[in-house]
């Protein structure tokens, strides 16, 4: 996946210039998400140190993550798009997106989501599939309002709330 447009939403490719941003993404999120994925107390990973890893992104392999902009503006909202599925299954991607809070209840996180899902399909994927916190209920009701799919499947994490593996039949 290169790059995609909506009505209101253009995806593109991460560059390094989006480290600053990336940062922030970092800095809010919620508490319960794994220490391996905030800012640590002694603040890593650095602006630098994200540089490096989007350098690193740049030349990884398809499907992967896109930056969200406004249309018109170019001011970036979030990221959405397909990774590698978390439980092995190599035809089977999973979908994941990330939005700066000051961005929520606008429905920019479903229009990306829309448009990353049809382009799965154009390029003839079957099921997609998603693995979100059972706290996380924005995510849980974006998922379902695209016809995910609770799969009864579970990894118990006690510390950060388990984890629910969700599915999307594409054809």
């Amino acid at each position: 996946m290169d790059a995609a447009r909506t009505e209101r939403l253009r995806l593109r490719p991460w560059t390094v210039a989006d480290a600053v941003f990336q940062r922030r993404l970092w800095e809010e999120r919620d508490p319960r998400v794994p220490a391996h994925r905030r800012i640590s107390a002694d603040g890593r990973p650095t602006v630098v140190e994200l540089e490096d890893r989007l350098r690193a992104y740049e030349h990884a392999p398809a499907p992967g993550l896109l930056v969200v902009e406004e249309l018109g503006t170019a001011r970036p909202l979030g990221y959405c798009g397909l990774v590698p599925n978390s439980v092995g299954v190599p035809d089977e991607p999973e979908l994941a997106y990330e939005f700066l809070r000051e961005h929520s209840g606008r429905g920019y996180a479903t229009e990306a989501a829309r448009a990353v899902v049809d382009c799965a399909t154009s390029i003839g994927y079957g099921h997609l599939a998603s693995t979100v916190r059972e706290w996380n209920t924005a995510s849980l009701r974006l998922l379902d309002r695209l016809g995910f799919v609770d799969t009864g499947e579970r990894e118990v994490d006690p510390v950060h709330g388990d984890s629910m593996l969700l599915r999307l039949h594409l054809h």
